[in-house]
């Protein structure tokens, strides 16, 4: 398959560096030729500096034999351009525009284009997550991957200090009782 990538940002190049491993033919087009410095070294699809939106670029990135072009790019308008050039001007069959808004990416497919809205996206596992817990979104929303460190702050951080001023403050007599027991303290080992 044959697949163009409009924008070597975050998600361009991640898509690219995947679909190259799995060995799919992939050209990215991006203004910046720093943004290719994304792309793993081990990368062997094709890079053209220039804008999606330019027919010339388009032409020289081999869109008349695409098979499937991704916008990508951070700007739905220009997303929705540079997908429609590839759509309406080169015939390519089928092509993904990212959108931010929900209400352009209906729009966007009534001009017979596919879309991925990460606010719905979100959204939606951000839901599943609250109420069913983040194993229920299929990776989408991550769990935590160890527990937090429970216990007093270790001795001159700022959580010690902000511990030690807000006793300090507190009521008088509870104050004066309390104090901050560190691991070791009084016991050899510890706890």
């Amino acid at each position: 398959m044959r697949v163009i990538i409009v924008g070597c940002g975050r998600v361009g190049a991640r898509v690219a560096a995947e679909l190259d491993q799995r060995g799919e033919h992939v050209t990215v087009i991006d203004i910046n030729p720093r943004a290719f410095n994304r792309l793993p070294q081990s990368f062997g699809g094709e890079t053209v500096r220039g804008n999606g939106t330019d027919e010339d670029v388009m032409r020289t990135a081999g869109a008349e034999q695409a098979d499937l072009l991704m916008t990508l790019t951070e700007g739905d308008n220009r997303n929705a351009l540079a997908a429609q050039v590839g759509k309406h001007t080169f015939g390519i069959p089928r092509v993904i525009a990212k959108v931010n808004d929900p209400l352009r990416g209906e729009a966007y497919r009534a001009l017979g284009l596919e879309t991925i809205c990460r606010t719905i996206i979100l959204g939606d596992a951000l839901v599943t997550a609250a109420i069913d817990g983040a194993e229920a979104t299929n990776g989408f929303v991550e769990p935590p991957t160890a527990e937090p460190i429970r216990g007093a702050p270790a001795p001159g951080t700022l959580a010690d200090e902000e511990a030690k001023a807000a006793l300090e403050s507190g009521d008088g007599e509870a104050a004066a009782d309390a104090t901050i027991v560190q691991p070791g303290d009084g016991r050899e080992g510890g706890f």
